[in-house]
């Protein structure tokens, strides 16, 4: 049997994290007035809709801070051994992915929210592995 001294499986789940949580974040930010369009629509006939602007803001400082987060505990596991900045940014994007599937079960988009709950359930493996 392998021993698991390299972290490859939790760098693997970290590095998917990092790219699906930066890429979104990036595109939010650098989209904003689409962005804004599309939730206001999206959440039009929802308690949200005010809020979009807040909202979208901190999804995306959210989505930044996982992604940071993210690319140091990868740097932490390979050269320090250490989990607890992996573990941290798991945590986070798992509570952002709650966040974020709770905002799709508001607007009634259950496929969207379908979607995101995939995303869930590798963080959490990825959590699993770590501790």
């Amino acid at each position: 049997m392998i021993e698991n001294t390299y972290h490859i499986p939790e760098i693997l789940i970290l590095l998917y994290t990092i790219i699906t949580f930066g890429f979104s974040a990036v595109e939010k930010a650098m989209n904003w007035e689409e962005s804004i369009a599309y939730y206001k629509n999206h959440f039009k006939d929802t308690v949200l809709k005010k809020a979009i602007p807040l909202l979208l803001l901190l999804v995306i400082i959210t989505e930044l801070i996982v992604a940071v987060t993210g690319i140091t505990g990868v740097f932490s596991l390979v050269v320090f051994n250490e989990k607890n900045i992996a573990f941290f940014s798991l945590i986070l994007a798992s509570i952002t992915l709650i966040g974020l599937m709770f905002g799709q079960r508001i607007a009634k988009d259950y496929q969207g929210a379908m979607l995101i709950t995939v995303y869930f359930i590798l963080t959490v493996f990825g959590l699993l592995l770590l501790t």
